[in-house]
């Protein structure tokens, strides 16, 4: 999809990291941005930047672990802007804990937000894109969505749904209008590695800057492949799918060299 001016996208975890850079460099773009996340105060910041350049966006304050309000916000946000061009499923939230001292609760709410959330925006969504015959979806997911990260059972179990469930609906659906796009961060530095209650991330080396992803997801839009790792991380993936007991060998080890 062209980003021009008169384009829409409502972007979802917009306060901060990745989302508040794609909210910017869209609005750079003249496309009009729809900002969705918890904090008010942090929107508003975005929000100021992107008026300058699209005079007509707007913020919408939602937990996204409310599933209905989720739903509630896209429509919305359809009707406020009279179409929604591009929906980008960019919210998450970390989880890293040994899977012996996770709770259910813990893992239901991760699953809610990063991909319950997703993908009740898109089904509310879907139908309208599909009679309109224009519409770009664009999952923002994570290469813990290919790699079963240590520690971090309950976010990989999300990243996995949400890309096992981005390439059903591209196939699903192949033959019409609508583009699917598929991102798959690697190291970005946001603020999921800093949020309290947390246990201390394993990795510890160097982060991409979250604009460099943010111009990343602005090429995958414009561009008509799939899926996109920024960075290249793609080739340890398929080391993994290659040999993936000897992968898994390996992060064990890994995890007991740095003593976590």
């Amino acid at each position: 999809m062209k980003l021009r001016a008169g384009t829409t996208a409502l972007v979802t975890g917009a306060s901060s990291g990745i989302g508040a850079a794609l909210g910017r460099s869209l609005a750079k773009r003249g496309v009009t941005v729809g900002l969705v996340a918890r904090r008010k105060e942090r929107l508003e910041d975005v929000l100021a930047d992107a008026k300058a350049n699209a005079p007509d966006s707007r913020i919408w304050p939602a937990d996204l672990g409310d599933l209905e309000l989720a739903e509630r916000v896209a429509l919305e946000a359809w009707h406020a802007f009279g179409h929604v061009d591009i929906l980008v499923n960019n919210a998450g939230i970390p989880k890293r804990r040994h899977v012996t001292d996770l709770t259910f609760d813990e893992v239901e709410e991760v699953m809610r937000v990063n991909f319950f959330a997703p993908a009740r925006m898109t089904m509310a969504l879907l139908p309208k894109m599909l009679e309109r015959g224009k519409g770009s979806i664009v999952n923002v997911s994570s290469v813990a969505g290919r790699l079963g990260n240590p520690r971090e059972a309950a976010y990989s179990a999300s990243k996995f749904a949400l890309n096992g469930w981005s390439e059903a609906l591209a196939v699903d659906l192949w033959d019409t209008p609508l583009e699917i796009r598929l991102i798959n961060p690697g190291a970005i530095e946001t603020e999921i590695w800093y949020t309290p209650g947390e246990d201390d991330p394993l990795y510890e080396g160097d982060k991409e800057p979250p604009e460099n992803v943010a111009e990343g997801i602005v090429a995958a839009i414009e561009g008509d492949t799939f899926e996109h790792y920024l960075p290249d991380m793609k080739p340890i993936v398929d080391a993994k799918q290659a040999d993936i007991d000897g992968f898994m060998a390996g992060a064990a080890a890994w995890v007991k060299s740095v003593g976590r």
